[in-house]
């Protein structure tokens, strides 16, 4: 007969053995977890795909909870991103999550329509400019050439809506961006160089700006990595006036180096990535 001791031990045997399993089981997982946080993190592509690490989705997905709190229009999130369907490689650098994408690309319009309603505002009170203010002739520069109101309003606008979007790109996107930097392509070479601000300065001092053929400066470059002469996604600003009219790539001139082709072409054919255009009525290609 067994004592009353070894009837105990007996009994409780199988929940020690449970417990001890158990406990096992998650020192494994806590193991587990810990190797894959000290792993490598991926700031560029790596076999086709972009990956980030957890550190940076979670800065992310906190910087969107900001914005939403500071009041900007992020938590109308689109039912598809437009970027997503227009660049869909965008999507590696957000781990395939079209509602963060869809976040950075409302929030990045809004200061787009903002820039439109507040400077509209301040020049015309609450009417749009017509036909006639836009084609209105408001100057001239220091080459003679005449400055429509059209140009003023889009110069003012750009400026309104770029300091915007430096705010947005900072907390949203996770890579480099370049904000108005000019570029030295040469096309048949397929060599591409930065322009500094000083030499543009020189350069537009000079003589009207002849030196700067063969130039071009998008509004915003998205990089995927370090590499700032590569891009995943350029971002060129429009706002048409009257802005009924559809925004579209200016189109060389028959005297440019860049004659017969597009805009966004020569952008994409520089930087790589895909160039889009944000204008207050929303994405084009």
């Amino acid at each position: 007969m067994r004592s009353a001791h070894g009837l105990l031990a007996a009994h409780m045997l199988p929940s020690v053995r449970a417990g001890c399993s158990r406990f096992i089981l998650l020192l494994l997982s806590c193991a587990l977890l810990g190797s894959c946080a000290a792993g490598p993190r991926h700031s560029g592509f790596s076999g086709g795909a972009l990956r980030l690490d957890t550190e940076t989705v979670g800065r992310m997905r906190h910087a969107a909870a900001l914005k939403r709190a500071a009041g900007v229009a992020v938590s109308t999130v689109a039912a598809a991103s437009t970027i997503a369907l227009l660049a869909p490689e965008v999507l590696g650098f957000f781990q395939n999550d079209e509602e963060e994408l869809s976040r950075l690309e409302v929030a990045l319009l809004e200061c787009v329509q903002r820039a439109e309603r507040d400077i509209n505002a301040e020049r015309f009170g609450h009417g749009a400019p017509t036909v006639a203010d836009c084609n209105a002739v408001v100057g001239v520069d220091r080459c003679g050439r005449p400055i429509y109101q059209s140009m003023e309003l889009g110069n003012l606008k750009h400026a309104r809506a770029l300091t915007c979007m430096q705010d947005i790109l900072k907390e949203l996107w996770p890579g480099p961006v370049s904000i108005e930097q000019r570029y030295r392509f040469y096309r048949h070479a397929k060599v591409l160089e930065t322009v500094s601000r000083e030499e543009e300065k020189r350069l537009l001092d000079a003589d009207c700006a002849e030196e700067l053929r063969g130039t071009i400066k998008p509004d915003v470059v998205l990089h995927a990595d370090r590499k700032l002469l590569r891009a995943i996604l350029l971002l060129d600003l429009k706002f048409p006036c009257p802005a009924d009219r559809d925004p579209k790539w200016t189109e060389y001139g028959h005297k440019s180096t860049y004659s017969g082709s597009s805009q966004g072409r020569i952008y994409q054919e520089a930087l790589g990535g895909k160039a889009l255009m944000l204008s207050p009525k929303g994405i084009f290609e």
